[in-house]
This record gives C-alpha cells, sequence and structure tokens, in this order.
C-alpha cells in the first residue's frame, strides 16, 4: 500500500451511490474533472444527495431520449449540467439508491439540440 493512498470518502446512509453504466462515462468523468473540478465536486455532491430534484441544471429528458432500457427494465433518464452556462451534460438514471451515469458530454450532446 502506498503512503499516498487516496481515503474514499464514506456515503451516509441516505446518500445515493454513483456507479458507471459505460466506459464511455468514465472517461467522460474523467476528463470533466481534469477540465472543471469544482463543479464536478459539487455535482458528485448533488448527485449523491439529491439526483431526483429538479432544477434549471437538473432534470428528466424528454421524448425519446426519456426513458433508458437496462437489465429488462425501463428507466427515466434525467441530464445533470456541471455548470449552468457550459456545455457539458451528464446522463444518468437512477435505480434504488444507485445513481447510474450512462454518458457524460464533454460537450453539448447533439442528441439534444
Amino acid at each position: 500500500m502506498a503512503k499516498d493512498d487516496l481515503v474514499a470518502r464514506p456515503a451516509k446512509k441516505t446518500e445515493y451511490a454513483i456507479r458507471f453504466a459505460s466506459a464511455g462515462a468514465r472517461t467522460g468523468w474523467r476528463d470533466l474533472a481534469a477540465t472543471i473540478r469544482n463543479p464536478m465536486a459539487d455535482a458528485w455532491d448533488f448527485l449523491t444527495k439529491t439526483p431526483t430534484d429538479r432544477t434549471p441544471t437538473n432534470y428528466p429528458l424528454r421524448g425519446e431520449l426519456g426513458h433508458v432500457q437496462r437489465e429488462g427494465k425501463s428507466h427515466e433518464r434525467w441530464q445533470h449540467k456541471p455548470t449552468a452556462h457550459g456545455d457539458a451534460r451528464i446522463w444518468f438514471y437512477v435505480d434504488g439508491q444507485d445513481v447510474f451515469l450512462e454518458q457524460v458530454h464533454t460537450h453539448h450532446p447533439n442528441a439534444t439540440k
């Protein structure tokens, strides 16, 4: 064990766990965390505490994009904007106490333009 290993933040019982639902989401998250670190820390806090609160920067997608199928179940697909005026978008769904990051876009996704 290296002396500089990061200590994982323990989750409260009422918090949601954040999981990657795709390799692309993992890459997008890493890229955004490298470029907009503070807003991504705020996004983490929001998604672990209140992922289904409707705000100007967090809301369910509509139309064809409004649902995602995973393991035979349909889930409402949400979009979170880490910054109010930036192009980055996080698409996720909630299953129980887990928030699954489905897609993390470093730029505004063409599908919602």
